[in-house]
C-alpha cells in the first residue's frame, strides 16, 4: 500500500512541478517587440512549430534556464512558423527552430536548430549581462 501511495505522490509532484515551472512565452506581435526593444529589455524570438521535435527540445532548454536563473529577466516572444510567415520572413528564419536574441535594438544572437543548453544559456547570459552595472 505504501508503494502505491508513494508512486501516486511522486506522479502528482511531477505534474505540479511541471505546471509551476512552465516556460513563460508570449505570442509575437510587432507592437510588443518594439515596446520591449524601446525599454531595453532582453528578448528571445522563438520561431516555433508545435510539430517540430527540435523546437520541443529548445523549449525544454529554455524552461531549464528560467528555472535555474529566476533572477535573470528576459522575454520570449514566440512566432508561429506555420501561421506567421510574414514575421518568419522579417527575421529571415530559414526554418522553424530559429532563435534570435535582442537587447534593445541590438541583435546579440541568431541560431538555427541549437539545442545545447550550454550555448543557449551562454548567449542569454551575454545579452542579459551586457551593459549591466
Amino acid at each position: 500500500m505504501f508503494r502505491i501511495f508513494a508512486k501516486f505522490f511522486s506522479m502528482m509532484l511531477l505534474v505540479f512541478s511541471a505546471s509551476v515551472f512552465a516556460l513563460e512565452k508570449e505570442p509575437f506581435s510587432y507592437e510588443r517587440f518594439e515596446a520591449l526593444q524601446k525599454s531595453g529589455e532582453v528578448v528571445l524570438i522563438d520561431i516555433h512549430a508545435d510539430w517540430c521535435p527540435t523546437c520541443a527540445r529548445q523549449t525544454e532548454q529554455l524552461s531549464k534556464y528560467q528555472t535555474e536563473n529566476p533572477d535573470k529577466q528576459f522575454h520570449i516572444l514566440q512566432v508561429n512558423f506555420d501561421d506567421q510567415k510574414e514575421v518568419v520572413r522579417h527575421f529571415r528564419a530559414p526554418r522553424q527552430s530559429t532563435l534570435l536574441i535582442y537587447k534593445g535594438d541590438e541583435q546579440f544572437w541568431y541560431s538555427v536548430a541549437e539545442t545545447r543548453y550550454e550555448e543557449i544559456a551562454a548567449q542569454l547570459d551575454r545579452a542579459i549581462e551586457f551593459g549591466a552595472k
